[in-house]
């Protein structure tokens, strides 16, 4: 049975306050844009990769660590590098292993914006958003009767942008609880993809390439990753169809 009560609005921060930790992450963003292109780039990692491997193999712990760490703030100040990121935890870690320290970092850095912008402007855009009419309050409408499948199919298709996906949450009033649940579970699939991809740099930086990074887009595995999506989207089919035969809007 879908929950169908309505989430309670975040409290947002009274006066000039409530801007600030959005703006400290719009500020490192531009900044790390900026200062540090170069430095998070798969060029940098071709070129610093036997020095992270005899790092990693004389400071296991502190590896996983400083990396796990790394990633939370690449992505939760938004800085350039999330992909090579990933890449470097698979080349790191393998496929297992590496899987799992990139989902800790992307969900850890992504909870960092939902919260920002949740506790920042929650309860002043949620009011707006009630107030409104037409699309917008259309959309905030169907993701709070099934939240779990809107978040999910947000976090699946590989067109929409992982910022905004952690936004949008916010602004309509998802719980914590669910938005990690369905960040770490819905970034899983591509989070495998690229870290695969990363377990394989020996081998690329061996022959002088570069990887396959739009490998996500390929119909092997497009395709199942759009069929989950379809999954995803079922119960909000089933849902709009029980309406239909009770005859309500």
């Amino acid at each position: 049975m879908i929950d169908q009560t309505t989430p309670p609005r975040p409290k947002a921060r009274s006066g000039p306050a409530r801007y600030v930790p959005l703006a400290v992450i719009g500020l490192a963003a531009v900044m790390g844009a900026v200062l540090l292109r170069d430095h998070l780039s798969f060029d940098a990692l071709a070129a610093n990769r036997e020095a992270l491997l005899t790092f990693r193999d004389a400071n296991y712990v502190l590896t996983v660590a400083v990396f796990i760490a790394a990633y939370i703030v690449i992505v939760g100040f938004s800085l350039p590098g999330a992909t090579v990121a990933t890449l470097t935890g698979g080349f790191l870690f393998g496929v297992f292993q590496g899987t799992i320290f990139n989902m800790v970092g992307a969900t850890s850095g992504a909870t960092i914006i939902f919260l920002a912008a949740k506790y920042g402007f929650g309860d002043r855009l949620a009011a707006r958003m009630d107030a409104s009419g037409g699309a917008v309050k259309k959309i905030k409408e169907g993701i709070r009767e099934d939240e779990t499948s809107y978040l999910f199919i947000m976090r699946l298709v590989p067109a929409v942008p992982f910022f905004v996906a952690n936004l949008c949450p916010a602004f309509v009033g998802v719980s914590l609880g669910k938005f990690v649940f369905t960040t770490f579970f819905g970034i899983l699939p591509a989070c495998v993809i690229y870290t695969w991809v990363g377990a394989g740099l020996g081998e690329v930086f061996a022959r002088g390439e570069t990887p396959n990074l739009g490998i996500i887009f390929e119909p092997q595995i497009l395709g199942p990753i759009l069929g989950l999506v379809a999954l995803a989207v079922l119960p909000i089919v089933f849902k709009k169809l029980r309406k239909q035969d009770r005859g309500t809007p």
